[in-house]
């Protein structure tokens, strides 16, 4: 009797889905529901292109106060009189300020101004009261470049005009006297002045840019100046900032320090650029909420998606497909459907973001961890949201899938 060999039975084994069959798989489901994905992506989308845009928007605001911070340097310092703790007289800069500061080591620049008891209006027929916020100063010739200021029309003081009826506008008070361009002239103390120059805008000095400019050699002939400076500012080396702070006190006022009163101008802008993008946590905030329901949308689109698809997973299955496979395939199709939304909502938020620059003269900055972050966020709903629809569809058996088709 010929002998029958027992031959082991071999167990089936599901091929194994490669990277491309997987994204094949998964756009086919996208690509029969059109609409419905657009719908889908477009909650992402929302949520997304918020997020992109707040980060956006704050980094350009950002970037414009440190680039001009930049510009203006934070290497400023100014002297003032200090407030009096008991008597009420005030008090006084001495008049050789300048000259005082101006021998500190470290100190590269000094100018001053000095506070005049004046009006200054667009002719004599208009009363006296009406200042329009302006005030009157006397300026020193070196003021301007201590400031890193220019004059946008016009010239600035100089030996020859500082000693003559001449004036120079900031750019607020010019605008405030409806005073265009040099060659005009505005009353002060009884006297037309002619405008000589308009200065552009002085971010560290918003005072200077509010007041009519006086040279300081005609301060004192023509409108009764003292010679006593009000502000003293002074630019120093980045390097030495700290120690002139220390002894420009000592050096205004040798007797009595503490009568000087030491402030940095650029503290203002440092602050606001340190603070910026504050607010921007509630609109991110907003767009997370947008985000997740987003992300509960695709949620819904995929359970749909396993409801309507019962047969082709059933069929599927009955032709070997295992219940990891359909997991990954209703996996990759969440993925792609947030990943689309996500790439949308990125470009949209940052044109929003180019757009807000452009219209405010703005750099334009949107941060690489904004984008990446936001891009990772909208996988992350996607896997999240893709789960338990994937779950769902992998545990349909195939004979009642059929069945009920």
């Amino acid at each position: 009797m010929t002998g029958i060999r027992n031959h082991g039975t071999k167990r089936l084994r599901a091929a194994r889905l490669s990277p491309r069959d997987v994204a094949h798989v998964g756009a086919s489901g996208l690509r029969s529901r059109p609409m419905r994905v657009v719908l889908s992506a477009l909650g992402i989308a929302i949520g997304i292109a918020t997020m992109v845009a707040v980060v956006g928007v704050s980094a350009s605001s950002k970037a414009q106060l440190l680039e001009r911070l930049d510009r203006l340097g934070t290497n400023m310092l100014v002297a003032a009189p200090g407030d009096p703790l008991f008597s009420g007289e005030k008090l006084k800069l001495p008049k050789d300020a300048v000259g005082r500061v101006s021998r500190i080591e470290g100190v590269e620049g000094v100018g001053a101004t000095g506070d005049l008891e004046r009006t200054v209006r667009r002719s004599e027929k208009i009363p006296e009261d009406e200042t329009g916020g302006i005030g009157v100063k006397a300026a020193t010739e070196g003021l301007l470049e201590v400031l890193r200021g220019r004059v946008a029309s016009g010239t600035w003081f100089n030996a020859a005009n500082a000693r003559y009826p001449s004036v120079v506008l900031g750019h607020v008070a010019a605008r405030r006297l409806g005073i265009t361009a040099p060659g005009q002239q505005v009353w002060m103390d009884d006297r037309y002045f002619t405008v000589i120059g308009i200065l552009a805008p002085l971010p560290l000095a918003p005072d200077v840019e509010r007041a009519a400019l006086t040279g300081w050699s005609a301060s004192k002939a023509l409108l009764g100046f003292d010679g006593h400076p009000t502000s003293v500012y002074e630019r120093s080396a980045d390097a030495a900032v700290h120690d002139v702070r220390k002894l420009l006190g000592p050096s205004i006022s040798p007797q009595s320090p503490r009568d000087v009163k030491v402030t940095d101008p650029s503290a203002a802008l440092q602050a606001k650029a340190a603070t910026e993008g504050a607010f921007s946590t509630l609109l991110l905030g907003l767009g997370g909420i947008a985000l997740l329901v987003g992300g509960v949308g695709v949620a819904n689109t995929m359970i749909i998606s396993v409801l309507e698809r019962r047969y082709e997973i059933g069929l599927r299955r009955s032709l070997g497909a295992t219940r990891g496979q359909i997991r990954i395939q209703f996996v990759t199709e969440s993925l792609m459907l947030s990943g689309l939304g996500g790439l949308v909502g990125v470009a949209l938020g940052a044109a929003a973001t180019a757009a807000y620059a452009a219209s405010g003269g703005l750099p334009w900055v949107v941060p690489l961890w904004s984008v990446t972050g936001g891009f990772g966020a909208t996988l992350v709903i996607g896997t999240v949201a893709g789960l338990y629809p994937a779950v769902r569809a992998a545990r349909l058996s195939p004979t009642l899938a059929l069945h009920a088709a």
